[in-house]
């Protein structure tokens, strides 16, 4: 490997894909090396890059004739395992969007292969990354417990984003391929153990397969008394009324994510929304010995509110330095593969109409 450049393949160019190829191109010590998808999408991403970058339609064939240092892996869940362990059976470091895989066996096969390989794998998990959702996390840490976590992301997809949703719909439900961010944040808040889970789910359209919804809602129960909703809803026909709620309630008060402009009708399917914050409210529960609130409720306004881009930019500069550094993953890769265990109990729930115990 380059002294100076990691040389990786970009593998997926979709929403996420476009954009870590993007910061692949900004930063000082990557370079790309080809680009590779099944559509046409690789071309429209090279003419976006500048162009001259080689196209490929096949992974396997990518991966031989570029010989990268790392992979970016963008593409589909159902594709994630297969290609994430090829990539590190060829001495490669990856970056995997998140979920890890579809199945926790799946999961704990890529965590193995890394293992093995003593290569390094980071998984997508994009709130990390912005510091008002560490901030969140920080304040819901010295509310007390039991924590009472409220948190959705409802998407009124359409044109674009429902191919999308539809196409990840042929391997996943949303309350697992999005809830995984949200129960990975839950755990953070709580740095306690789940212990078992609840789900309700609702299939609105012929246009995904016939086992799964495109409706879920998830009940987490911790081992401390905290408990935490996730709702995940994707389709034409999802409301975008209070389709935004980030919100955390403890023993000394509660703490909000208010997105007003995130949070606006049009723009549940926006991408570019679903990170952002605006702005944090912490309300404060002492009370005085009339009942009344002894501390007015904050606003918290960060000044460094990274949009989307800069998100992915410092999600590659994360692995740009867990490769140069040697950083130790254990950590993140069990947490990655936690909260999919947690996330698919989740399902299970939803398709057996049982409360699932978690071991």
């Amino acid at each position: 490997m380059s002294n100076t450049s990691i040389k990786v393949l970009v593998v997926g160019c979709g929403n996420m894909g476009a954009s870590h190829a993007q910061a692949y191109q900004s930063i000082d010590g990557f370079s790309i090396c080809g680009i590779v998808s099944t559509g046409k999408s690789k071309e429209v991403l090279n003419e976006k890059l500048g162009g001259g970058f080689p196209l490929y339609s096949d992974f396997t064939q990518a991966l031989v004739e570029t010989k990268p240092d790392a992979v970016c892996i963008s593409t589909y869940p159902d594709t994630h395992e297969q290609f994430c362990v090829q990539a590190l059976e060829a001495g490669c470091h990856v970056f995997i969007e998140k979920p890890i895989a579809d199945s926790v066996a799946g999961a704990e096969r890529v965590v193995a292969a890394a293992q093995k390989a003593n290569k390094k794998v980071v998984v997508g998990y994009i709130l990390r990354h912005h510091p008002s959702w560490a901030k969140f996390v920080e304040i819901a840490q010295q509310l007390g417990k039991p924590l009472v976590m409220r948190m959705n992301l409802n998407q009124q997809s359409h044109g674009y984003m429902w191919d999308v949703h539809r196409n990840l719909m042929k391997s996943l439900s949303p309350i697992v391929d999005c809830g995984v961010h949200y129960i990975d944040v839950m755990c953070q808040m709580t740095r306690s153990k789940p212990i078992r889970v609840s789900a309700i789910g609702a299939r609105m359209s012929n246009d995904i397969p016939d086992w799964n919804y495109n409706y879920g809602q998830l009940q987490i129960h911790f081992e401390d008394g905290s408990v935490g909703w996730y709702e995940a809803g994707w389709g034409p026909m999802m409301s975008e009324t209070a389709f935004f709620v980030k919100d955390v309630i403890g023993p000394a008060g509660c703490v909000s994510i208010v997105a007003k402009d995130a949070g606006g009708a049009g723009k549940s399917d926006s991408v570019d929304a679903h990170t952002k914050t605006e702005s944090l409210r912490w309300h404060h529960a002492d009370i005085d010995a009339q009942n009344e609130f002894t501390n007015p409720d904050e606003w918290i306004d960060l000044t460094d509110e990274p949009d989307h881009q800069e998100l992915c930019n410092r999600e590659q500069r994360y692995f740009l330095n867990a490769i140069l550094e040697d950083i130790d993953l254990t950590d993140h890769l069990a947490d990655a593969v936690n909260s999919l265990k947690v996330a698919f109990a989740c399902d299970e729930s939803v398709r057996t109409g049982e409360m699932v115990r978690l071991a």
